[in-house]
């Protein structure tokens, strides 16, 4: 059985999340990824795969050497999906500061 995974699915691992931190900034191989990671070199692979296959790295071949790199319309799908919940967060974080600055008991 062939089961999708999806964006949530694939950040929800630690270490696929710290992947996706190292490729934020430049493209790099599996070799490369995998010598930040105190696992073998397999288990990087499938972090690797799964992140590809949810779209969330794309690869790209340069010479010999297969690159990962951060397919930016994916992640920007995970923060639409997040913004609601962050504008609510604070939205209610202003809302509490507010009542504590005008709390007549508050120490100054």
């Amino acid at each position: 059985m062939n089961l999708r995974r999806d964006v949530f699915q694939a950040i929800a691992d630690p270490t696929r999340r710290a992947i996706l931190l190292l490729v934020a900034s430049q493209s790099m191989t599996a070799g490369a990824i995998a010598s930040n990671f105190d696992t073998a070199r397999p288990t990087v692979s499938k972090h690797l795969q799964i992140l590809t296959e949810c779209e969330l790295l794309a690869q790209e071949q340069n010479g010999r050497e297969i690159y990962y790199h951060t397919n930016a319309s994916k992640m920007k799908a995970v923060a639409d999906f997040i913004e609601p919940f962050r504008q609510m967060w604070d939205y209610r974080f202003n809302k509490l500061e507010s009542i504590m600055k005008n709390y007549p008991g508050k120490n100054e």
